[in-house]
This record gives structure tokens, C-alpha cells and sequence, in this order.
């Protein structure tokens, strides 16, 4: 499995998540619950113990790599996401298939997800910097082959975030999942393949103001 790093930017600093986050977890997703439409986020401290302690479960098995989401600019933790989904191509391919069978020592393949933001934090670009400093570990450390984001296909906001990153559309999933208001959702899938992600990479810069360094 991955080794478990801390990746910093220039307002954004993802820090692995641990039962220590938890209060200021709690906090953030607290602030304003109504931006929380299409996004299932724990609510109150016993929920969100119960949700990182899964999640930790879920690392420990090598299938996920969570961060807790500090902003720099109020040093403060704002929020969550993570790499998961991790799928290691190397070494011999399990029978029966379905199995996992032993991991690697870095993904092949890995979505993007499970990210949510404390109502302050939203559309100030945290998010876009959160995203591109795990496609950066994923493309350039682990040079993985895809990353996928997928999206209930009612959230607006977060497909059009997606798209302004360069993912490209690859289909709608219908009846895919369990929405966070109780309904059967659609799911919008996205990928990013490791022959795109020079150009993703400048556009990303670019609206970062980053240009110099593209």
C-alpha cells in the first residue's frame, strides 16, 4: 500500500486524516448543512467518528488514502477527501476473479471522491487546489494510468468543478447508487488519463495562478 504523505500547496495543506480531526471536522460540517444537497456528510461528533474510523479501516486494507483538508489561509481543517477505489495492477492476476488478492506498493488506478467542504471554504478554491495536489501524487509519484471523479448527475456545482478541471465525460451510470436524499441516483462518471494530464496539469496552473511553473 501507498505510504501515507502530507501534501502541501500554496493555501491548502492535506494532511492524513485521523480520529485527532474529529472536533474540527465536526465544525466544519456544521457551518451551514443546506450546501449539502447532493453530498452525504456526517453530522455531529458520534457520526463522524464512526466515518473516519471506516475510513481508516478502509487505508488499512490499501484501498484508500484519506485527508483531512487544512486552510491555510485561517489554519484551519475545512473539510475532507480522499484517493480511493485504489486498484493494483502489478504482480500475478487473482482467481477467482473479484478477488483482491495482495496489493501493491503504489495504485494503477484510483478515483477521486468523498470530498465535502465547510460552507466558508466552498468556492474559494480550496477545492480546485485540494484536487490538484492529488492528482499531482497520483500522476507524477504513482503515475497511475486513470483517476476517476464521478458525481450525482443533479450536482451542478460539482460537475461543472470537475469539467473546469479538464476530466472528460465518459457516460451516466443510471440508477448507480444511493443518493445522500434518500433517492436512487444517477451517476455522472469523469476520468483523467496519464496521456491528458500534462494539459490538465497547465490548466490547472493556469487558474491557479501558477502559469510560471506549467
Amino acid at each position: 500500500m501507498p505510504a501515507f504523505v502530507t501534501l502541501s500547496g500554496r493555501s491548502v495543506r492535506l494532511e492524513p486524516l485521523s480520529l485527532a480531526a474529529v472536533d474540527d471536522l465536526v465544525a466544519a460540517a456544521c457551518e451551514d448543512r443546506s450546501t449539502y444537497a447532493f453530498t452525504r456528510v456526517p453530522q455531529g461528533r458520534d457520526e463522524m467518528v464512526s466515518y473516519v474510523e471506516a475510513t481508516l479501516a478502509e487505508q488499512a486494507r490499501g484501498r484508500t488514502m484519506p485527508f483531512a483538508i487544512r486552510w491555510l489561509h485561517t489554519d484551519r481543517i475545512v473539510g475532507a477527501t480522499r484517493l480511493m477505489n485504489l486498484e493494483y495492477w502489478q504482480g500475478p492476476m487473482p482467481w477467482p476473479p473479484g478477488e483482491h488478492g495482495a496489493v501493491g506498493d503504489v495504485p494503477s488506478v484510483a478515483d477521486i471522491g468523498y470530498t465535502w467542504l465547510a460552507a466558508s471554504a466552498q468556492g474559494t478554491g480550496v477545492n480546485r487546489e485540494s484536487k490538484y495536489l492529488m492528482l499531482s501524487l497520483a500522476f507524477e509519484t504513482w503515475q497511475v494510468h486513470r483517476i476517476t471523479l464521478k458525481a450525482d448527475v443533479r450536482n451542478v456545482r460539482s460537475r461543472a468543478a470537475i469539467e473546469a478541471l479538464g476530466a472528460q465525460l465518459d457516460g451516466v451510470r443510471r440508477a448507480e447508487a444511493r443518493g445522500s436524499d434518500d433517492t436512487v441516483r444517477d451517476t455522472a462518471y469523469y476520468s483523467i488519463l496519464s496521456s491528458e494530464w500534462p494539459l490538465v496539469r497547465e490548466r490547472i496552473h493556469a487558474r491557479l495562478g501558477l502559469a510560471e511553473a506549467a
